[in-house]
């Protein structure tokens, strides 16, 4: 029986890891190159010389003679922690198909929990914002989900408190092959709020099919066409319509469970949205610490006052 090409791709490994980024100076090379891939620049007049002044780790133009950090304006920006360890951390979370949690993370890279979680969500938010500027498009399969939940309080399914509802969406080739997808945390499933979530995760033009819940109607508002499947109905194939978007619900659910001690309701958007950056480049496994560190320098600072805001649903 033939190997799965993507689940036994070679990826990196950790000695290579520590060839191309061992060392602070590495590292640095490394976003140097990502930031400026054709020379540095200076952020205020554009002027390509410059000078190096290594003593405050800074770049000074030679014209204006601004001064400009390596890493200011970016998710790295005011961290104390030396860049090896956030490469060792990008590794880390990339390379792990269930992720890891910030304890673990915290014991593997030498550092205190707090500023574990601190750089777990940062990178979350930066794997977040860079797939919401990617719209699904082509085919795509919608399905309500929840998250957590209490056990023993007499409720059982969409009505037990504490639940978390998510969007799954889930876009797939014509050959029904999944491609990329998109969990979204939204506050319920009204037609209101779907209407708002495919404004910006959906392509007009798209094919979206649902089972037969009253909300998902609302794709139609974002120029989207809308087939509803009634499921458990006599046409009703459940392994031929969404086999893949339910293997990806319980994939995310059993990741969860096997990672994580607990999710709060204020971070759940970061975690599915790590969850789905790791998914929807998995045919580049290897890659994916170079193009994580790329994004990253392109992505705003996030300071602990802004990790703490709830309202980053969707």
């Amino acid at each position: 029986m033939p190997k799965n090409k993507i689940q036994f791709q070679r990826g990196l490994s950790l000695k290579q890891f520590f060839s191309k980024y061992g060392t602070e100076r590495q590292c640095r090379s490394a976003l140097f190159r990502m930031r400026w891939p054709k020379g540095f620049l200076c952020p205020a007049c554009g002027d390509p010389r410059f000078c190096e002044i290594k003593i405050r780790k800074v770049f000074q133009c030679n014209n204006c003679h601004r001064q400009t950090s390596l890493t200011c304006g970016t998710i790295f920006a005011d961290s104390k922690l030396p860049l090896t360890t956030w490469f060792l951390a990008i590794y880390l979370i990339t390379q792990s198909k269930d992720g890891i949690s910030s304890l673990n993370l915290a014991r593997t890279l030498g550092i205190s929990a707090n500023s574990a979680l601190r750089l777990k969500h940062k990178l979350q938010q930066t794997m977040k914002e860079r797939d919401d500027s990617k719209p699904l498009s082509g085919i795509i399969l919608m399905d309500d989900a929840y998250w957590g939940g209490k056990k023993r309080d007499g409720k059982r399914g969409r009505g037990a408190t504490g639940k978390m509802p998510f969007v799954a969406a889930l876009s797939v080739s014509s050959e029904g092959h999944p491609q990329f997808m998109r969990l979204s945390q939204i506050s319920g499933f009204s037609k209101q709020e779907i209407k708002s979530w495919s404004a910006k995760h959906l392509s007009s033009g798209s094919l979206v099919a649902s089972d037969g819940l009253s909300c998902f109607p609302g794709v139609k508002e974002s120029s989207c066409e809308h087939e509803a499947i009634i499921t458990g109905g006599p046409v009703y194939d459940e392994f031929k319509v969404f086999k893949w978007l339910n293997t990806m619900i319980g994939n995310v659910k059993k990741a969860f469970h096997g990672t994580y001690h607990a999710i709060s309701n204020d971070h759940l958007p970061r975690y599915l949205a790590e969850f789905c950056y790791r998914f929807n480049r998995r045919f580049q496994l290897g890659d994916m610490i170079e193009r994580l560190a790329y994004v990253a320098l392109r992505t705003p600072p996030m300071p602990q006052r802004l990790l703490k805001l709830a309202e980053i649903r969707w």
